[in-house]
């Protein structure tokens, strides 16, 4: 099968909304800043998709809560699952890595936002790290 025809599927935990990606799925991120912590319970591991690439089925059970002017998250309102960072002014969404049904062909690629992560654990991986 072509890359660029590869689907890549995915869901919150009940299954009220689910996902499919087209294509080849950037590295992930982890990122460790303290809105992606409080949202997780720990770190948030996402990939940027395209959103011509992203078809969301349920959407009727999708919750998008605003953390910011420019940034909404997408969790399901029935579940609670954590599924989507959405910077509204850009031309992809990021998608949580955990939603994905396996295999997604990808590994962490860098931790994001190093320098407010939670003090009880550390990053030894030997990926890259940014502060911010």
């Amino acid at each position: 099968m072509e890359e660029e025809s590869r689907s890549h599927k995915g869901s919150c935990i009940c299954g009220a909304v689910s996902f499919a990606v087209t294509g080849t799925l950037s590295a992930p991120d982890a990122c460790h800043c303290s809105d992606c912590r409080k949202l997780s319970g720990h770190f948030f591991a996402s990939t940027d998709v395209p959103r011509s690439a992203l078809t969301i089925h349920g959407a009727e059970n999708l919750t998008w809560f605003r953390t910011s002017e420019k940034v909404r998250r997408g969790f399901c309102s029935t579940c609670g699952s954590s599924l989507f960072w959405d910077p509204m002014e850009n031309d992809w969404t990021a998608v949580a890595m955990g939603a994905f049904d396996s295999p997604t062909g990808t590994t962490l690629g860098m931790h994001i936002h190093v320098a407010d992560k939670g003090d009880y654990y550390g990053i030894e991986d030997g990926l890259p790290q940014n502060e911010h």
